[in-house]
C-alpha cells in the first residue's frame, strides 16, 4: 500500500504556500510512490511538521529551520522507495 504524506503547516504564518510548493515536488518526483500528499492548516501556531502516515519526518521546531525540497525529497525516498534514484538531488 502506498503511504500518505501530510504537510501540517501554520494558516496564520502564511506557510500555506510553502506546502502547497512542497507538496507539488513531492507528488512530481514520488508519483507512483505515493497515495496522496495532503495539507493539513495547524492549529498551532508556528507549526510546519511532515509526517509519513502517522511518524514524523521533518518538524521546523526541532530542526529550526524549513527544509529545503532536495532534503525532503531525501528523506521522504528513504522512507518509501530506498532505492529510486533522485538524480541530482543525491548529489551532495
Amino acid at each position: 500500500m502506498k503511504p500518505t504524506i501530510t504537510i501540517e503547516y501554520c494558516p496564520k504564518c502564511g506557510w500555506m504556500l510553502r506546502a502547497a510548493y512542497m507538496a507539488q515536488e513531492l507528488l512530481t518526483t514520488f508519483a507512483d510512490d505515493l497515495k496522496s500528499v495532503t495539507l493539513q492548516p495547524s492549529e498551532i501556531a508556528g507549526r510546519y511538521t511532515i509526517y509519513i502516515e502517522d511518524a514524523i519526518v521533518f518538524d521546523r521546531k526541532e530542526a529550526g529551520h524549513f527544509p529545503e525540497i532536495k532534503e525532503m525529497k531525501q528523506l521522504v525516498r528513504d522512507t518509501v522507495n530506498p532505492a529510486k534514484s533522485l538524480g541530482h538531488s543525491d548529489k551532495k
